[in-house]
């Protein structure tokens, strides 16, 4: 990890439940760290997630970090980030970019969310904020593109598209369906050993 004599770091925020983080993610966070040239990619783990809060049962933010934590160990240039736990309560990404801000002082701070993220994005909680700390990066699969206001700068970075979600990887979980390749063997190992998703150790 770059150290104070080479700042400014280039650092991404890449956000999420992760509940489990999956291939897709990994993809997203590789690829935009090879075409922005970023020091760091961190795969920031929510406490609580407000605008999923009660639309299904979350698994608890420690299971969480550890399945990030497992995904990224051996990956180059991704972190995993705990400050949203650490934080407590509902995580915002304005917080969390300014925090960001003092760890890493005079870094170029890139938010990175996906398309369907980024059509919502005026009904984040002070969105202004987000835009006007960091660099919005949209994850822009092949096919029809986001488009998003004028007055907010943006970088569209193309990464493969891997049709990967959580909620199926959840749902082949508890009915025992295989994960290979959609779920590393690190994270798989996490999931069994602490009993989630219905997996029984």
């Amino acid at each position: 990890m770059p150290g104070p004599a080479d700042q400014p770091l280039r650092v991404g925020l890449f956000g999420g439940t992760f509940d489990p983080p999956h291939v897709g993610h990994m993809v997203t966070a590789v690829n935009v760290r090879h075409a922005l040239q970023l020091d760091l990619v961190i795969l920031m783990v929510a406490n609580v997630p407000w605008q999923k809060e009660g639309t299904r049962l979350i698994t608890p933010a420690a299971d969480r970090l550890a399945m990030v934590e497992a995904a990224v160990a051996d990956v180059p240039g991704l972190v995993p980030g705990r400050h949203e736990i650490d934080q407590g309560g509902n995580s915002y990404t304005a917080d969390t970019l300014a925090a960001l801000a003092q760890e890493y002082p005079g870094a170029d701070l890139y938010t990175i969310v996906g398309d369907d993220a980024a059509a919502g994005l005026r009904t984040w909680s002070r969105y202004d904020e987000v835009v006007a700390l960091s660099q919005l990066v949209v994850i822009d699969r092949p096919g029809d593109q986001v488009e998003l206001p004028d007055a907010i700068d943006w970088i569209r970075v193309e990464v493969p598209r891997l049709e990967v979600s959580s909620t199926d990887l959840r749902t082949r979980f508890s009915d025992g369906r295989p994960l290979d390749y959609l779920v590393t063997q690190p994270v798989l190992d996490v999931i069994e050993s602490r009993s989630l998703f219905g997996v029984d150790a």
